[in-house]
């Protein structure tokens, strides 16, 4: 299987793979390619993040001094943006080096102070605090073990304060797309995840869209059989086209993206 136009690797150790991904592309421009679709061209990554912009928008109004915890950090690119209207943000990420790039990114923008960057793993997250936010933007969909995804999940929600929201994006179909799945990623169906947020003692408070245009998704499993350079092209081809349909209607037509945002409220008289 092939992931982003690239072989996916034959066996997943996510501490070794994310330390080795960041390594070589967290300092890269925007580090997109350390937390988007590796291997594919940056244009189809700036879209990636474009369109997950716009999908969160609406669920990233904060007030100062919200705490924050910014699940899978990455390069810190959401912990940025939230520190810089006023929250307060802890961002755990696996790999070291890409909470060394978050720092540093942090730095740069001004942001640092009201920035806390700890390497940990989700399976064992303890920041020490409850959060009036929590964030993860494409990280459960790389926990691959059922288990290991509950007990993942059990621990975001152990940090959620009463009265507190959780937003998650995840690659969440609403139709079977096992074609898609790689070493290192799982499409889940969307009724899998609602399943997971079941049990969690939160309430959906609503299910929104990203990238309802189907062409990236839909040329995705026929990369592998592509030479590298037409791979190219065609994924750019389809992620032009892709480009404003997802830009106009990504966030209200929920049903058919690929993608969607899941949020998730405490109410105020949990403990």
């Amino acid at each position: 299987m092939m992931l982003g136009g690239v072989p996916a690797p034959l066996s997943y150790v996510p501490q070794a793979y994310w330390e080795a991904r960041a390594q070589r592309f967290a300092r890269q421009g925007e580090g997109l390619a350390a937390v988007c679709s590796y291997g594919m061209p940056e244009f189809y990554n700036k879209v990636i993040d474009f369109c997950q912009r716009r999908a969160l928008e609406p669920w990233l109004d904060v007030a100062p001094g919200t705490r924050v915890l910014d699940v899978g950090c990455g390069v810190g690119r959401w912990s940025r943006l939230l520190a810089g209207r006023g929250a307060r943000v802890t961002g755990i990420d696996i790999s070291p080096t890409m909470i060394e790039e978050a720092r540093r990114r942090a730095e740069h923008l001004g942001v640092a102070q009201r920035c806390r960057f700890e390497t940990q793993d989700l399976a064992d997250l303890d920041a020490g605090e409850r959060f009036d936010f929590v964030l993860a933007v494409t990280v459960l969909q790389h926990i691959l073990d059922p288990i290991a995804l509950r007990a993942a999940f059990r621990r975001m929600v152990a940090h959620l304060a009463p009265g507190g929201r959780m937003v998650i994006l995840e690659a969440a179909p609403t139709g079977t797309a096992q074609h898609c799945d790689t070493s290192i990623f799982r499409a889940r169906k969307r009724s899998e995840y609602l399943d997971l947020f079941l049990d969690s003692g939160l309430h959906l408070r609503a299910i929104t869209g990203v990238d309802p245009a189907p062409f990236k998704y839909k040329l995705l499993p026929h990369l592998k059989r592509l030479p590298p350079r037409l791979g190219v092209v065609a994924s750019t081809v389809a992620t032009a086209l892709s480009l404003p349909i997802d830009a106009c209607f990504g966030r209200y037509a929920a049903n058919r993206s690929w993608h969607a945002v899941f949020v998730l409220e405490r109410s105020n008289h949990a403990y």
